[in-house]
């Protein structure tokens, strides 16, 4: 286990000092708007799907903050096949005086829409219920036509608490930031996870589900009590649900997934951790069952992570490659599976402070183009969701 640990590390460094030496490319998108105009709500944490009538559903959460702000309802709009302009937003998800965030939309196996998304009970991110809705008609204009609303409620069980503990011994030692006195991070940690009821709560989305060709969903689950991230996964096309291993680490959250050739999962995390924040990285070889301690890899982030295996075998990554803010955003093109990222190419690039562009969402559509959404803030004029259309054969 220690070697092959050793051996991933070497990889990922190998690999993502390339990461920091590719330049910059120029970038010109097949289209790019703003899905309706800038307003003075919160608008964040998009979501984008693709339906099987051309047209595009994107979600997102909007209020008068985030989890303190008991309004924070789940928005949608609409892009009708042919069209230019997004429809006007609409409502897809309100608990009644309780904030609502982090939505996720996909298809299953079957053709059934789902949508997924956290209440942020108490208003703490650590309470957090994990909500779902699916529909079967969802083609005509407007929002979809639900048919079903339930919780996921997933029990980490004993499993979880040892490969908590098993896997700390793996990170390399904190050496700052404790007191002789207090105890450290890691034996919080470890104590916290002994506790059924704090593991139990509090998972919550951000990025799309890796669908695997049997059917079987990878949701990507991520918790601010822990700092570290986790998989539901559903065998029955999102009827049922159970909890994968943790993806041990620390601040390795949002994660975004990705199938290798060879059969194994990567998933690329935002760093919430210690300084400097960089993409910290975990595999599993056993379909999504457990996987190994997050490394940091040497790309920089702040913000966002998302991840994409296109219909060519290269490897898309959308993300924040800055260590100060939200400022650049940018679409990032390997062919090797994430050992080197030889193109950058970047969506929005401005002065620090002057723009934030953040929690973007990537899918590829029958088009064969790159669907991109982010959220989009700049000069403090308002706040939006940004569309953004790239044609995979230019980059």
């Amino acid at each position: 286990m220690k070697r092959q640990f050793i051996y991933f590390l070497l990889l990922l460094l190998m690999a993502n000092d390339s990461f920091a030496q590719t330049s910059a490319q120029k970038l010109t998108p097949v289209s790019s708007s703003l899905i309706f105009p800038p307003q003075s709500k919160h608008t964040h944490g998009s979501s984008l799907v693709a339906l099987p009538n051309g047209d595009f559903l994107c979600a997102w959460f909007m209020g008068s903050g985030e989890r303190t702000a008991d309004d924070v309802k789940i928005m949608g709009a609409r892009l009708q096949k042919g069209a230019k302009v997004w429809s006007e937003p609409f409502e897809l998800a309100d608990t009644y005086n309780i904030p609502d965030c982090n939505p996720v939309l996909f298809l299953n196996s079957k053709g059934k829409l789902f949508l997924v998304w956290i209440a942020v009970n108490a208003n703490q991110w650590e309470s957090s219920v994990l909500r779902f809705k699916t529909s079967s008609d969802f083609s005509k204009p407007g929002p979809p036509a639900w048919n079903w609303q339930d919780n996921i409620l997933l029990k980490p069980n004993d499993n979880f608490v040892s490969e908590v503990a098993k896997n700390f011994k793996f990170l390399p030692e904190r050496g700052k930031g404790w007191s002789a006195y207090a105890p450290s991070y890691d034996a919080m940690i470890i104590e916290a996870s002994h506790d059924i009821k704090k593991r139990s709560i509090g998972w919550m989305t951000r990025i799309k589900p890796l669908v695997l060709d049997s059917g079987k969903i990878l949701l990507p689950l991520y918790s601010d009590g822990y700092n570290f991230s986790m998989v539901a996964i559903s065998d029955n096309d999102g009827t049922t649900w159970r909890p994968s291993l943790p993806i041990v680490g620390r601040g390795n959250v949002q994660p975004a997934l990705a199938l290798k050739k060879d059969g194994r999962i990567a998933a690329y995390m935002r760093d919430n951790g210690d300084s400097p924040a960089r993409v910290q990285v975990s595999e599993s070889g056993d379909k999504g069952e457990s996987w190994s301690v997050a490394t940091e890899s040497e790309i920089p982030n702040t913000a966002s992570v998302e991840l994409l295996v296109l219909k060519d075998g290269r490897w898309a990554f959308v993300g924040n490659d800055i260590e100060d803010g939200r400022y650049r955003i940018g679409l990032f093109i390997s062919d090797d599976e994430g050992k080197t990222w030889k193109s950058k190419y970047y969506l929005e690039n401005e002065a620090p402070g002057k723009g934030s562009f953040s929690y973007p969402s990537l899918i590829q559509a029958t088009d064969g183009l790159l669907h991109i959404t982010y959220s989009y803030q700049m000069d403090k004029t308002g706040e939006t969701i940004k569309y953004v259309v790239v044609n995979p054969r230019q980059l």
